[in-house]
């Protein structure tokens, strides 16, 4: 029953201890609302989403907060292109965020503090650190002084030479050392602002995750988790204004860092063209598809992207609700059990270990298909389904899956129908290729474009 996580801060696997078994607290840093989310994005949400479930089968109170970040200067320029409130372009993509991780099966939080909620809060915080020493106020800036913290650059192993070269650290005159950074700053109109002991202005990005995690969650926390982009200096700067603020208590025991995402190979990045949202692949894929790939790797390891895996993914679900199908027709109907395999359960045990978890998820699908007797059927069947309910798989059932219609139209028929449909597009017929899509569809055809070719499939292959 002992559930090994490995910890970022000390480089090594260890056995989670909570430091209250009735009240477990986990901690993972949100979406930026600017934009759609993008696959990337998505990786930590089901990442965390499964490990939330995993805890809660574990302990009685598991409490998540993930936040979302709804004052930030991408928030600010996407608001003022539009000229529109922040609140407009916030609560639109908020919207959109909850959407498209509902459709890929990742659950809401316990809690999801947003950050405009905070600011009393942050300012508290603010005002302890510099009543301690650990923060300045320099040209309408109070910023945090990373001298003053002996251990700044424990959990990302830097070195304080190193700092500058950090994502999100801006060099300004004022700065006593270049790794100093905001808590907080000046606004000016059109900009958010707040009232506050400094001016009026608006807090620093890394503050608003550690005043929510201490408002919500306590002090210390148990689990903190995110993207390995936040180790530094996202991470770096929580633990040390949140530890320095709470006279030298820890923030957070445990921390867990997803790898990158790549595409073909690449990093994703609006010059390469190549970053993949959340809400543009759901048009032509199964929210499940997209789940299954992204728990494909081991969370640790990078993950790459394509269209042979997203296919490979595809395949595999088809054959899974293939198997459920046929035993269903044969010896069901079935139910799942209270609690999935011991051999399931321990892959996940060992640090979210899922490449193990869906190979032994696989082989009990595999003892479903063999399965010769209804004892048999059932034994694995509600093993099967106790497993998926876990990783958030098989959620459909099998005829929801594969869809039902007008089925036995031959190959000629579907590639005749795709090129006047191509033709209509081609023309900007816009409601003629929608209804011959929509007369594909109900035929029994799944259609996938992209990169300018369309693909088909029969739904139950």
């Amino acid at each position: 029953m002992t559930i090994r996580i490995y910890n970022t801060l000390s480089r090594e696997k260890q056995v989670f201890e909570p430091q209250d078994p009735n009240r477990v607290t986990m901690y993972v840093c949100g979406p930026t609302v600017y934009n759609y989310a993008h696959i990337g994005n998505a990786r930590p949400a089901i990442i965390f989403d499964l490990m939330y479930r995993l805890l809660k089968l574990h302990y009685e109170s598991v409490i998540y907060a993930r936040n979302i970040t709804d004052v930030d200067d991408k928030i600010n320029e996407a608001a003022a292109a539009l000229g529109v409130p922040i609140s407009e372009i916030s609560s639109k993509y908020a919207d959109a965020y909850h959407a498209d991780m509902a459709a890929i099966g990742a659950g809401l939080p316990t809690i999801e503090p947003r950050a405009t909620d905070h600011i009393e809060q942050m300012i508290r915080m603010i005002q302890r650190l510099i009543d301690a020493g650990h923060a300045y106020v320099a040209e309408g800036h109070v910023l945090f002084d990373i001298e003053s913290f002996d251990r700044y650059g424990s959990l990302s192993r830097r070195d304080m030479r190193e700092m500058e070269a950090g994502s999100r650290v801006e060099i300004a005159p004022f700065k006593r050392h270049p790794g100093d950074f905001v808590l907080w700053k000046p606004s000016c109109d059109p900009q958010p602002g707040w009232d506050s002991p400094w001016g009026w202005g608006r807090p620093g990005w890394h503050l608003e995750c550690s005043v929510m995690a201490e408002t919500h969650l306590g002090e210390t926390i148990d689990i903190h988790g995110g993207g390995q982009d936040l180790v530094f200096p996202h991470h770096e700067n929580e633990i040390a204004q949140s530890t320095c603020s709470h006279e030298g208590r820890p923030f957070a025991r445990y921390w867990m860092h997803n790898g990158f995402v790549t595409v073909e190979k690449r990093k994703m990045s609006k010059s390469l063209g190549n970053t993949l949202v959340v809400h543009e692949l759901l048009k032509s894929h199964p929210g499940e598809v997209l789940r299954y790939l992204l728990l494909s790797a081991h969370y640790r390891q990078p993950l790459d992207w394509s269209e042979q895996e997203l296919e490979r993914a595809r395949r595999t679900l088809d054959r899974l609700y293939g198997v459920l199908r046929t035993a269903d027709g044969s010896f069901g109907p079935f139910s799942a059990s209270e609690r999935p395999g011991e051999r399931f359960l321990d892959a996940l045990r060992d640090d979210l270990n899922t490449p193990v978890a869906l190979a032994e998820f696989n082989r009990v699908a595999r003892e479903l298909a063999r399965a010769e007797t209804r004892e048999e059927a059932q034994r694995a069947a509600a093993e099967l389904l106790a497993d998926a309910k876990l990783m958030g798989l098989l959620e459909s059932s099998p005829d929801e899956w594969f869809g039902s219609g007008e089925q036995g139209a031959d190959s000629a028929e579907i590639e005749q129908l795709i090129e006047q449909r191509n033709q209509a597009r081609a023309d900007r017929d816009f409601a003629t290729a929608d209804l011959i899509r929509d007369r594909l569809t109900a035929m029994g055809v799944v259609l996938e474009d992209s990169d300018g070719v369309t693909r088909w499939r029969r739904k139950d292959n």
